[in-house]
């Protein structure tokens, strides 16, 4: 059995957890989180914790039950706490500004940039060049935070692009003649 499956995830109170076929199903004060549950793997619940149970002695069942417990856990944090992303924008000119469920950023294209957020993440700028994203999706939070630093990612020179806060950017030394 996997490591990481044989630590139970606890459920605290307020949180309900829903298991239908095939479909898990997390409720807290932030929302609700679905994930389909993969046929490889149990879901129990004893008391206030989910175990995780590999069917088989598969590597295939080994490996999925870890990474069920992982998911599990991940989206009862969400739920309870929920998750936050901060990306920074390094450049002359590059700002954003967050209007309801749109960005707009203008990042030096010869347009602006808007971009949509999906059903439930929100979008704060403490500042111009600051973005935090905030909501209860691990999963969602991080890909909207990757297709936004893809409008323009730190190039390796100036260190110019939209960064997450935490990243170090190794700049390049320029060619001598």
């Amino acid at each position: 059995m996997s490591r990481v499956a044989k630590n139970p995830v606890v459920v605290p109170a307020g949180v309900e957890v829903a298991m239908a076929a095939g479909e898990i199903s997390v409720k807290g004060p932030l929302g609700t989180l679905k994930q389909a549950m993969s046929g490889d793997v149990t879901v129990e619940r004893e008391g206030d914790a989910l175990l995780c149970k590999a069917v088989g002695e598969s590597k295939q069942a080994n490996a999925m039950s870890g990474t069920m417990r992982a998911l599990l856990a991940n989206m009862v944090q969400g739920v309870t706490k929920g998750y936050e992303r901060k990306l920074t924008l390094v450049g002359v000119g590059y700002r954003a500004q967050a209007a309801g469920d749109t960005l707009n950023l203008s990042l030096g294209f010869s347009h602006p940039v808007v971009h949509k957020m999906p059903a439930g993440v929100k979008v704060e700028t403490p500042s111009q060049t600051e973005i935090v994203l905030k909501g209860a999706s691990k999963q969602q939070i991080g890909q909207v935070a990757a297709e936004i630093r893809a409008y323009r990612e730190p190039e390796p020179y100036k260190g110019k692009g939209v960064r997450y806060s935490d990243e170090v950017v190794i700049l390049k030394e320029t060619k001598k003649k």
